[in-house]
């Protein structure tokens, strides 16, 4: 295993960030952590790069325990936070210079491994780091992180706040650094980004809800998900909330997924209740269940 963690808990004061959390990441997978702002993915990672000591259980890195050898795994991980770090005063190519300084190697030496994300940047290398844009900046903290080969990267939420075409070249740039047999762990709050990775642990509060594989995560969705859609859907929203029969309602896109108690469902029922509340327009049609319907229902 390249990531090995048993029962891991931190608290801050009051608040439990993580909360007896067990998992682990098999060499050379791409592995994500799921879950909403708070929900103990940042602390999860700042334990394992040991910038952090658990209050309990234990973590193993690349073979490395986190607090004996923290020093070793240190040379062994590349990490990259969710909020940029670089030194913003420093062009692209003396950032990269000063990270591959620090751990005792040197660009040329390791620049097959950046090299397909490099050339992207190469044509700003000599403009300061703090005037890139979100989608330069973020590539420039993956070359600095992969410069000494790490056997393990840490991606700490990379893609918030950048935009979608941005989002997907990393995405395919992960990949690409799979396929060298680098073990990726990354987190994201974006449930469309899930299904990008090998398997998947669905946190909130601290607490793993589940771990598998995107597709089998799917398959455990208890019920057949409806898109609903009037032309008021604010007010469809109150309507469905106020039917005897729903399970579920919340928001997705331009429609709002519903789910049924009964066992069998006619949604031309659905339809006439709707009706007699004065909805017009209305849309109702069998969907596919996604990862976020999933998480919806796991964190009930």
């Amino acid at each position: 295993m390249s990531i090995l963690v048993k029962n891991i808990t931190k608290t801050f004061k009051n608040l439990t960030a993580v909360n007896n959390i067990s998992f682990d990441v098999k060499e050379g997978e791409l592995f994500g952590l799921i879950g909403p702002d708070g929900a103990g993915k940042t602390t999860i990672f700042r334990i394992l790069t040991t910038l952090l000591f658990a209050d309990k259980g234990e973590a193993i890195v690349a073979d490395y325990d986190v607090v004996k050898d923290y020093k070793s795994i240190r040379n062994h991980v590349g990490y990259m936070p969710g909020k940029f770090s670089l030194y913003q005063d420093l062009t692209v190519e003396e950032n990269l210079a000063f990270f591959a300084t620090i751990f005792g190697t040197t660009i040329e030496k390791n620049y097959d491994l950046i090299k397909d994300i490099y050339i992207q940047i190469e044509p700003f290398k000599t403009r300061r780091a703090g005037k890139l844009s979100g989608g330069m900046k973020q590539k420039l903290a993956l070359c600095c992180a992969l410069i000494h080969k790490p056997k393990v990267l840490f991606l700490d939420e990379p893609t918030t706040g950048v935009d979608p075409v941005s989002r997907k070249e990393f995405w395919e740039m992960l990949k690409r650094l799979q396929k060298k047999g680098i073990t990726i762990l990354v987190s994201t709050p974006y449930m469309d980004e899930a299904a990008l990775c090998d398997r998947i642990a669905l946190i909130q509060d601290g607490k793993i809800l589940e771990i598998d594989t995107p597709q089998e995560i799917v398959k455990h969705y208890p019920k057949k998900i409806y898109d609903v859609k009037t032309e008021n859907m604010y007010k469809l929203i109150e309507c469905l909330n106020t039917y005897e029969h729903h399970y579920s309602v919340y928001p997705f896109g331009e429609f709002v997924h519903y789910t049924d108690k009964r066992e069998v469902f006619n949604p031309k029922d659905l339809q006439l209740f709707l009706e007699e509340m004065g909805a017009v327009n209305i849309t109702i049609q069998p969907t596919e269940t996604t990862i976020e319907d999933t998480f919806m229902e796991l964190a009930k």
